[in-house]
């Protein structure tokens, strides 16, 4: 019973150790974010609350970035009004929150092309796997926003589903 008793006090103590380390997860109390702004060309994504700048961050994009998204695979980062529509806490890419494309002028333009339009659109982190690839090129997604793991923990804490996102050239 001692030894059982021991290694259950043991792990406890670990579970309790490892609860202490830091958390991609943080918490936001300023002002809220009603708006997000991406300007491709400049490769910058901006937070506002109305009119005011709260954030702005350095962004990566498509491995294709020029021109609005057609069709899923086309590499392209989509261009339009969107919606931050879902999060992700176990993406590997540290953290995510969706973007709603597509939209409905999106899919019925795939479909004209006989493609499918994609899904899956987000803003995330890099990961393991987006560091490797970022260290060779800016634009690296498959036509996702990409920003850093500690910048993608703040963005998580301060926008809230339902949040409007325009994507402009």
């Amino acid at each position: 019973m001692t030894g059982w008793l021991g290694r259950i006090v043991a792990l406890a103590l670990l579970l309790g150790l490892a609860a202490c380390g830091p958390s991609k997860f943080k918490t936001y109390s300023g002002p809220p974010v009603t708006q997000i702004v991406v300007n491709k060309g400049a490769r910058q994504m901006l937070l506002l609350n109305g009119n005011t700048l709260l954030k702005a961050y350095r962004i990566g994009l498509g491995n294709e970035p020029i021109g609005h998204k057609q069709f899923e695979g086309d590499g392209k980062t989509p261009e339009g009004l969107y919606y931050i529509d879902r999060r992700n806490p176990d993406s590997r890419y540290h953290l995510s929150i969706g973007i709603s494309y597509p939209n409905p002028q999106d899919a019925a333009l795939a479909a004209a092309l006989g493609q499918s339009a994609g899904s899956d659109i987000f803003i995330h982190g890099q990961g393991p796997e987006g560091r490797a690839l970022s260290q060779s090129r800016r634009d690296w997604t498959v036509g996702c926003i990409a920003v850093t793991d500690a910048e993608v923990e703040d963005i998580y804490a301060m926008v809230r589903d339902g949040t409007p996102i325009l994507i402009t050239p």
